[in-house]
């Protein structure tokens, strides 16, 4: 099976991804690291030289291409904010995780992280409002809601598993 962990940036989808993949006993990728060794790019220059579309183009088909595939997948913070992208992954019977992590966490992890356009050139402020428009389609796109709070990635990866194998 195909388990897309999505979020917002920071709320841990690689940390406890990879932990989850062991106790599924299955593969991990995260789909930032799949986009910069295809584009052989950083993020960071792909959305400066090739725009954010562009990139939300070739993230969504890395997402298809990973469908029907044994892996559990760290999204992007925006991967699965395309209807298009969920739809798809939901068609190929893949399970869409939304990792809920409150803002102020989500912010500790990201601020000042250069690797992260949008969050390198968003005030906490213009990054809030953000959390809080993505918060709601990521639930309407998502086929599991797991609430994360001040969990660890074990118990994360754990609740992960749990969900998948229920």
């Amino acid at each position: 099976m195909t388990v897309f962990l999505c979020g917002f940036m920071g709320c841990g989808k690689s940390t406890a991804g990879k932990l989850a993949a062991k106790k599924m006993g299955c593969g991990f990728c995260d789909t930032d690291d799949l986009i910069i060794r295809t584009l052989d790019m950083s993020i960071p220059d792909i959305f400066e030289q090739k725009g954010e579309p562009f990139f939300r183009k070739t993230e969504a088909e890395i997402i298809k291409s990973l469908c029907g595939k044994t892996v559990a997948a760290a999204c992007g913070g925006g991967a699965m904010l395309n209807p298009d992208t969920a739809k798809t992954a939901r068609d190929a019977g893949a399970a869409i995780i939304f990792l809920d992590v409150p803002f102020e966490i989500c912010y500790e992890r990201i601020r000042g992280d250069e690797n992260r356009p949008i969050a390198a050139r968003s005030s906490m402020e213009e990054l809030h409002e953000l959390f809080n428009s993505r918060r709601s389609v990521y639930l309407k796109h998502s086929t599991v809601k797991i609430d994360c709070g001040n969990s660890s990635p074990v118990e994360i990866a754990e609740r992960i598993a749990a969900s998948v194998f229920k």
